[in-house]
């Protein structure tokens, strides 16, 4: 007799055969193509995130003026690092090293001084292809790139359909029920319907502002955040000062598998590499060609200098950030050990660090992950508004947006999602593979105004561009954007008025 399948039984097969899916492709197959495209375009950049480290620095120092009623490149970088910085920073890392020990950090650090010349190649390309929004603010980013670069108005739809779908409405979903997990298990008093609530009650009065509105609260929230989280764990390191080089040195021992006490649950130092890549690339999204949605935003004097504030944010996000709760972890003696399963994810970080600094801890970590969360929501809404313009959408569009959003923030509390984590991360795959071909076909587009911005440096000039017979550039960017002002001449650096 063939035995029935129930419906429970289906959905857990279709939810372990796209979970199957999803360790093959982002392990190894999207995985490895970003590490390569990295590679490719550091050398192309004749590394740009190491000759131009301190340009990024003092552009993100200065970049909170110039925007002349638009969105400011502060207000883009804060918009991208809200996005970035989120729940990841705190579950992902822990799953990194208990799977992979504490050498997948190690392998985090490589991907992201990697990947940050991806994402200055993607930003500055979102720049330079960006168009002039109705509110007079900008839109760029891949479906733009695509569209102006390429020459392709349906891939670029394509590209803003999975984008909008997967990041405005999943991502914001699986981001709502981890938190909501997350501060049931912590304080059961707390019921998921109430951290519903409290996402919608916070998030529709700033959605609904559309992007400008999301730019104010970000620009100030996503940097505290990630300030006040990077301080917690330089509080602990001092009080841990002895057993700093210890826990450096396993990390070194664990990247290269020297040292078998050090295997995390999957085993060995293959186990660290692929564990640590995969984490990392998804933390910092260098490559997926959501950040450039932020990016293309910006009211900037030269492409360029965009692209180098949004590497920086690869450099806060892992190097700094995603430190931070390796760190928590791996000095926290008594409560993570290689190998051990019974604290995975964001539960791990939390109680690690009760372990450091006290039960007390427990509320303001709640408060801190809650924040992490809304800050990746409302960087969730500019990435997905940005499609929403581009595939048509007006005013009503993108309010009616705000709110689909806003439902899915409370939705992802209260709803189970096995099948549609999943699912989101087959879709930003999706994404990060058409944006990755995209870039290097594009590459030679970034590369030149990167010359371009770096021969005015060497004239002694504060560069600013123009795209139109520019002999750095392969040919003319779309017009009205960055154009030279009048009576100038268009091959000479554009002043004021050739501002985009």
């Amino acid at each position: 007799m063939t035995p029935t399948l129930t419906p429970t039984a289906t959905m857990a097969e279709v939810e372990q055969t796209l979970k199957t899916i999803d360790d093959v492709f982002y392990t190894y197959v999207l995985a490895a193509l970003l590490v390569a495209v990295g590679l490719y375009l550091t050398v192309r950049s004749r590394g740009v995130q190491f000759r131009h480290f301190g340009t990024m620095l003092r552009s993100v120092a200065v970049s909170r003026s110039g925007a002349q009623g638009g969105i400011s490149s502060f207000q883009a970088f804060a918009v991208g690092l809200a996005a970035r910085v989120g729940i990841g920073n705190v579950a992902g890392v822990a799953l990194a090293v208990v799977a992979g020990g504490p050498g997948a950090l190690f392998w985090m650090w490589v991907v992201a001084v990697i990947g940050m010349a991806t994402s200055f190649i993607e930003s500055t390309l979102a720049q330079l292809f960006k168009e002039r929004g109705r509110d007079f603010t900008f839109r760029g980013g891949p479906a733009y790139y695509i569209k102006n670069g390429l020459g392709s108005r349906t891939w670029g739809a394509v590209f803003a359909v999975l984008c909008i779908a997967s990041v405005g409405v999943t991502v914001v979903m699986v981001q709502t029920n981890a938190l909501a997990g997350v501060l049931n298990a912590t304080v059961p008093q707390v019921a998921p319907w109430m951290v519903g609530v409290a996402l919608v009650l916070l998030t529709a009065p700033v959605v609904l502002g559309g992007l400008r509105s999301v730019a104010r609260v970000t620009e100030w929230m996503a940097p505290i955040m990630a300030l006040v989280y990077v301080l917690v764990t330089l509080v602990v390191i001092v009080l841990n000062l002895g057993q700093v080089p210890e826990v450096l040195s396993s990390v070194l021992r664990g990247a290269f598998g020297v040292d078998e006490a050090l295997f995390g649950t999957a085993g060995g130092a293959v186990a660290a590499v692929l564990n640590g890549v995969r984490r990392g690339l998804f933390s910092n999204e260098a490559g997926l060609g959501t950040v450039p949605n932020a990016a293309g935003t910006a009211t900037v004097s030269h492409p360029v200098r965009q692209g180098l504030i949004q590497g920086f944010g690869v450099f806060i996000d892992t190097i700094l950030v995603c430190t931070a709760t390796g760190m928590l972890i791996l000095l926290a003696t008594d409560t993570y050990q290689p190998g051990r399963e019974d604290l995975v994810g964001a539960v791990l970080t939390q109680q690690a660090v009760v372990e450091h600094l006290g039960a007390w801890t427990t509320w303001p970590m709640v408060v801190l992950i809650f924040v992490l969360v809304f800050s990746t929501v409302l960087g969730c809404y500019s990435y997905s508004q940005v499609n929403v313009n581009y595939l048509g959408g007006q005013l009503r569009a993108e309010q009616a947006f705000g709110v689909l959003l806003t439902a899915a923030a409370f939705a992802g509390t209260v709803l189970s999602l096995p099948i549609v984590w999943a699912l989101t991360d087959i879709a930003l795959g999706l994404l990060g593979l058409l944006n990755l071909v995209v870039i290097v076909r594009l590459a030679p587009w970034a590369v030149g105004a990167l010359r371009d911005f770096d021969a005015q440096l060497r004239a002694g000039k504060d560069p600013v561009f123009v795209g139109h017979s520019n002999p750095h550039l392969p040919g003319d960017v779309l017009e009205g954007i960055w154009e030279a002002p009048s009576g100038q001449d268009a091959t000479a650096p554009a002043t004021e008025g050739g501002r985009a």
